[in-house]
């Protein structure tokens, strides 16, 4: 006797399979539409970028999206430019005794601000390049004084002085903007942190997500320090018994903390505990056209960095321009 299947029965398995068609369809769309959008991503973002011939650059930001700003060591000029394409343009132009060091944006404003070497900091708008305001640091003046990098937090600005043992705290409004007077703090370093005379002292300094710590390099002893904003008072950080020659930019993302060593043409990964008072190095990321990294910026999986060359192209204000000298930035993966 033959047995029959139900009606009921069959139209289940008829759905059954046609689900199990649909899913399979659906994982090997999933599936391609990733597969596309990584290879997208990686024939569309170049890992090179290049930047004007003899521009010297020094500083690198991420802006909004996908775009990115180097200042020049000639000049203050900086740079636009865009991730994606690798194309730019000259947002901010030259101008007689300006220089452009170190470099931070803040997107609640669209203000970037310079460290700028003399003794100065300047606020450039980011969409246009208009000045929005020069601020005098000190009254040191070059070479007395070099300002040399500077960080956005929530609540203030701060730059460095690699040949003054200080550092200088601008107060923003809750919103990010200036007060219409700016007043600046100038903060002697405490704690820790050894100063040398004439040597290459406070360099990179970055911020915490929530502004309350500041992490700032020693390029000539090869120490990070995490640093009070508010006192000065420093506490090395511990790397147990590891150095960081050559120490400049500083790129902090959560607790991983990307030091730039430019005279090793090497980024050096750090994971920082949760108190930030010490860390480890996990990862040591290198690249065969590193060539005197500065400074670097995050965006997407890559850290970009920019290859200031002082080795065949040492800071204007001390050799001169090198108008021949190609620039560009390396992209790497950050893991």
């Amino acid at each position: 006797m033959k047995k029959s299947i139900p009606l009921i029965s069959l139209l289940i398995l008829l759905i059954n399979c046609q689900y199990d068609d649909q899913l399979e369809i659906s994982k090997l769309q999933t599936f391609n539409n990733e597969t596309n959008a990584a290879f997208r991503m990686s024939n569309t973002f170049p890992d090179q970028i290049f930047i004007p011939d003899g521009f010297s650059p020094e500083g690198i930001v991420s802006g909004n999206g996908t775009e990115f700003y180097v200042g020049s060591l000639l000049a203050g000029a900086i740079y636009k430019g865009d991730f994606r394409t690798g194309e730019g343009f000259e947002l901010v132009p030259q101008q007689a005794g300006r220089y452009a060091v170190g470099l931070d944006y803040d997107e609640r404003t669209d203000y970037l601000y310079v460290a700028g070497l003399t003794g100065v900091a300047y606020v450039y708008d980011g969409t246009t390049g208009a000045e929005i305001v020069e601020i005098p640091l000190t009254l040191e003046i070059f070479p007395n004084t070099f300002i040399n990098d500077c960080v956005v937090s929530k609540e203030a600005v701060y730059f460095t002085d690699m040949w003054q043992p200080v550092y200088y705290r601008i107060p923003l409004h809750t919103n990010g903007h200036l007060p219409d007077v700016v007043n600046v703090e100038i903060i002697t370093l405490s704690g820790d942190f050894v100063f040398i005379p004439g040597a290459i002292n406070g360099n990179g300094i970055v911020a915490t997500a929530n502004g309350k710590k500041l992490i700032i390099g020693n390029t000539d002893n090869g120490h990070i320090y995490l640093l009070n904003p508010l006192t000065g008072e420093t506490h090395e950080i511990n790397l147990g018994g590891e150095l960081l020659p050559a120490n400049d930019g500083l790129v902090l993302n959560g607790k991983i903390l990307y030091v730039v060593q430019n005279a090793l043409n090497q980024i050096s990964v750090i994971q920082l505990e949760t108190d930030f008072e010490s860390g480890e190095i996990v990862q040591i990321i290198t690249h065969p056209e590193f060539k005197i990294p500065a400074t670097a910026t995050l965006f997407g999986s890559r850290i970009y960095a920019v290859n200031a060359r002082f080795d065949i192209a040492p800071p204007p204000i001390f050799a001169g321009p090198s108008p021949d000298v190609g620039f560009d930035i390396i992209g790497v993966d950050k893991n």
